[in-house]
């Protein structure tokens, strides 16, 4: 099978359909309700068990259920909360510390990018074109570094 020239791989490009690529984005959303469902239900049935077995009358469990309930409520909301600034909070000072050492050590930054590229097998005749066309865009060499870090 011969290999094809890159002017006939353009061309067998622009002949195919273009389509949208359609990814289920939404893993952390599906693992936090999850987790506050499971969460969520465990605590207001053993508090109930518990109550019963304490020979509590109904008016008391419900409304100790109800009681949990809106305080567990208070609790993940106010954890994820705090989960989520922490988390943005983190990710602006690398933001910024990675602008730092692209400003202040761009070639310590640019044999970082090239390191990144020779994990994914690229050999350095084909990663430096790369690196260079990074350094030529700094607001994309900085989400490049942003995306890359471990």
């Amino acid at each position: 099978m011969a290999i094809a020239s890159e002017d006939g791989v353009r061309q067998g490009l622009l002949k195919l359909k273009p389509h949208a690529e359609k990814h289920f984005m939404a893993g952390e959303m599906v693992r936090d309700v999850i987790m506050g469902m499971s969460d969520g239900l465990t605590v207001p049935f053993a508090l109930a068990a518990g109550l019963s077995g304490a020979d509590a009358s109904s008016s008391i469990i419900l409304t100790a259920g109800l009681a949990e309930v809106a305080a567990g409520a208070i609790s993940m909301g106010l954890g994820g909360y705090l989960a989520a600034k922490s988390e943005a909070d983190h990710y602006t000072r690398e933001q910024r510390r990675e602008q730092e050492e692209i400003d202040s050590v761009p070639e310590v930054e640019a044999s970082e990018v090239a390191d990144i590229l020779a994990q994914y097998g690229l050999e350095p005749n084909e990663y430096w074109p790369v690196v260079n066309a990074l350094r030529k865009r700094p607001e994309a060499w900085l989400d490049f570094m942003m995306r890359e870090l471990p």
